[in-house]
């Protein structure tokens, strides 16, 4: 299979990218997203950018990397010089190229909808704000409640019209497999990594807070060409990210890897007679809280405060996103045996350390780190947290079940107080 990716994500391009997208065959790297370091401004005009842009866009933590958006968005002109436009692009002319051949796999990955909100203008809809002040379209990963009601409204229409326009671009693309008929033989899937909080729980971002499911229930649409009785169907079964990779060797007929732990999601598409290819779904992030959901309840799971226990990380490409592991961290690694998945090479035992330079919390840390429950047949905005015992220990075993599964060091159930379950 001939595999093409086309992105700017720019993540993928820095340290903990760890060359991800040279195993693809060819590549497309659309610049000037977010941070991505690539307008050069030695001496970018701050004073500008202070009377452009709202004093709280800057944070005193990330100021550079949201400095070099601002210096990158000096190249957009028009539409056509957006990011997600030139993504948009890039794919249309692979699809020129390759798209009445057979036996190729793209993956166009646009960074938007991300911030920073920023869009052109004719996707502002006149009403949807009364906010006058400077630009606002990077809020930092707070309490919302540290705005005030004009600028939440600002946040969260420049973030609709950041939907307009990827809606827009989304439209082109699904437009050229109209006119050239490549819908008889193409599958699509389309999804995306994790959701964002325009306010929600009086949150704005990821990672700091609970993951609710404005965060963690994300879209999923897969187009097959081959079950016309799937066509705009919906199906009410649990999936997660790791069953994508699967559905995408399904597709090609190739089978999953021997240590693969994903599922694929065509059986539920193409078989009446599976509803289920999971019995629960587990996500969450490094350092945080494990979470858990069966489709009724959702379960966060925090490490308990008062037990200090050592966290390791297991890698043999010690690189963190931004940055390689510095020498701190590397004097106590060891060399371990290492897991079935690792097929026989040992891996570095890395203690974690606390300040290492992992994705900044942009001043914070993690907080409202409550273990609890949400009912979702009778609270599904999550608003009434509860705690109970069976349905904790239910979860804690499913989870652990999971852990297993996945070979998680032993410290892992320690961590969470998972020890009678391992």
């Amino acid at each position: 299979i001939y595999t093409h990716l086309t992105s700017d994500h720019n993540h993928y391009f820095e340290d903990g990218g760890a060359t991800y997208h040279n195993r693809y065959n060819t590549y497309d790297f659309i610049r000037g997203q977010e941070s991505d370091a690539w307008v050069a401004m030695v001496k970018p005009p701050i004073d500008k950018f202070k009377e452009q842009y709202h004093e709280k866009q800057f944070g005193a933590e990330r100021a550079p990397m949201r400095v070099q958006g601002m210096i990158n968005e000096t190249t957009f002109k028009t539409e056509k010089d957006f990011p997600i436009y030139k993504c948009v692009d890039a794919a249309l002319d692979f699809l020129a190229r390759n798209g009445q051949e057979d036996g190729w796999f793209l993956q166009l990955e646009c960074f938007d909808p991300h911030e920073p909100f920023s869009v052109p203008k004719k996707y502002r809809l006149e009403g949807d704000s009364e906010y006058t002040g400077a630009d606002y379209t990077w809020p930092q990963y707070r309490k919302a409640s540290d705005d005030n009601d004009k600028e939440i409204q600002e946040i969260r229409a420049n973030y609709a019209a950041l939907i307009r326009f990827c809606d827009e671009q989304l439209g082109r693309l699904l437009d050229y497999l109209d006119l050239h008929n490549l819908w008889e033989d193409t599958a699509i899937i389309l999804t995306t990594d994790h959701g964002f909080m325009l306010g929600e729980q009086d949150w704005w971002g990821k990672l700091r807070m609970p993951w609710f499911n404005e965060i963690a229930n994300i879209p999923l649409l897969i187009y097959d060409p081959q079950s016309p009785n799937s066509w705009g169907q919906r199906i009410k079964a649990l999936t997660q990210t790791t069953d994508i990779s699967s559905t995408i060797l399904d597709l090609y007929n190739i089978p999953s890897c021997e240590h693969s732990t994903g599922s694929s999601i065509l059986p539920l598409i193409r078989d009446n007679e599976i509803s289920s290819i999971r019995e629960v779904a587990v996500y969450g992030v490094f350092g945080g809280s494990i979470n858990a959901t069966d489709g009724r309840y959702t379960y966060f799971l925090y490490p308990d405060d008062s037990v200090d226990i050592q966290q390791f990380e297991y890698t043999l490409m010690p690189m963190h996103s931004t940055s390689m592991f510095e020498v701190r961290e590397l004097k106590n690694a060891e060399l371990i045996r290492g897991f079935n998945f690792t097929k026989g090479s040992p891996v570095l035992k890395i203690p974690a350390l606390k300040d290492a330079k992992r994705p900044p919390m942009q001043g914070g840390g993690f907080a409202d780190t409550e273990t609890r429950i949400y009912d979702l047949s009778n609270d599904p905005n999550q608003r009434v947290p509860l705690r109970d015992e069976n349905i904790e220990s239910y979860f804690n075993s499913l989870i652990s079940k999971q852990l297993k599964e996945h070979e998680a060091p032993l410290e892992f159930f320690s961590i969470f107080g998972l020890d009678e379950f391992r």
